[in-house]
């Protein structure tokens, strides 16, 4: 675990990420005025479900209770900033707002903007939407280039798995074709959404990650932890959203992703339940949260303390967690890289 110092030297300026105030505007220019939080830009057609994502995500509301949501008319910001580690902006564009308009200054709605994320209905026609998509995609790279574009096709809870797979390649195939015969050369990245089980977490966690600069050391820590532990995969997770802010180099599984997530919930509230008086506020969460699950798979699940936003979650097999003497050792020493990367902003 020596090598961990040797991560920190290039990552030494790095925002903290929060949750919480939203706010709504009618008036685009606006978006100039953050400071310095990345921004991300949520559009898409009408009823494609864009605010039930966000108000699932960010805002802890039951996936059944986004049917009594109305649709968006007007350009509304969350400010995703008080109490979580991720920290953005979040631009939620009505599907019948044309942005296009001359009376819309293209420069003020893309030019500071980090990520795109449009959402594409599955389960309704998507060749309107693809075209919507083409055209934004032109328009933005216009304006900033550095733009990353992450497409959300959303609402597959409803589709078996083949299903998803030709709607994924229709919708991929048909966007890269119009793109190169518009003469565009730039990365889209798709993911298969829903609500209604932790893909949308997942989608989202790949988005943010892309705005932090510190991912690479990140990564590389959380690859020393995993090798000297023995671990089959670790998570660096936000306690407040669950969106995943680094994992180890492995492919993500899944289902270990959402043991992970779990995890944090039953932590939280068990802890709300048995470790908190009636005059705490806040979340009950802190330097003292730890808690050990053994499954009956064979798993065992670890989770601890990194700061104040931030828990790590690591899956063992059974095997694998003999020495925890050892283990715990070696998470004080992950920790405390974390800690030294974050230490100029937290």
């Amino acid at each position: 675990m020596s090598s961990y110092n040797d991560e920190l030297a290039p990552y030494s300026n790095f925002n903290n990420y929060g949750i919480g105030s939203s706010s709504s505007s009618s008036n685009p220019p606006s978006i100039v005025e953050q400071e310095g939080k990345p921004q991300i830009l949520l559009m898409g057609l009408r009823k494609s479900g864009k605010s039930s994502i966000q108000k699932v995500v960010f805002h802890k509301m039951a996936p059944n209770e986004t049917f009594f949501l109305e649709s968006t008319s007007k350009i509304t910001k969350n400010d995703i900033s008080n109490s979580s580690f991720v920290q953005f902006h979040i631009w939620d564009f009505p599907g019948q707002i044309d942005f296009f308009d001359p009376t819309f200054d293209s420069e003020l709605i893309f030019g500071s903007c980090g990520a795109l994320v449009f959402v594409i209905d599955a389960q309704d026609n998507y060749i309107e939407a693809v075209q919507k998509l083409k055209t934004t995609v032109i328009k933005a790279t216009e304006v900033n280039p550095n733009i990353t574009f992450e497409v959300f096709i959303h609402k597959v809870d409803g589709l078996d798995d083949d299903q998803k797979m030709e709607i994924q390649r229709e919708i991929t195939e048909t966007t890269e074709e119009d793109l190169i015969d518009a003469g565009m050369n730039c990365h889209l990245s798709y993911y298969l959404t829903s609500i209604y089980d932790h893909s949308i977490f997942e989608a989202f966690s790949k988005v943010l990650q892309k705005l932090i600069p510190q991912l690479p050391t990140l990564e590389n820590l959380l690859d020393s932890l995993t090798a000297n532990c023995n671990i089959e995969s670790a998570f660096l997770i936000d306690v407040v959203s669950k969106i995943y802010v680094a994992t180890d180099s492995k492919v993500v599984e899944m289902a270990y992703y959402e043991l992970a997530s779990d995890m944090i919930d039953v932590v939280i509230d068990i802890s709300c339940i048995y470790g908190m008086n009636d005059e705490s506020e806040g979340i009950a969460y802190d330097d003292g949260s730890q808690s050990i699950i053994k499954l009956s798979n064979g798993l065992i699940l670890y989770l601890r303390e990194v700061n104040k936003y931030l828990a790590l979650v690591a899956i063992f097999l059974q095997e694998n967690f003999e020495k925890q003497g050892i283990i715990d050792y070696n998470f004080k020493l992950f920790k405390k890289a974390v800690s030294q990367v974050f230490s100029k902003d937290m």
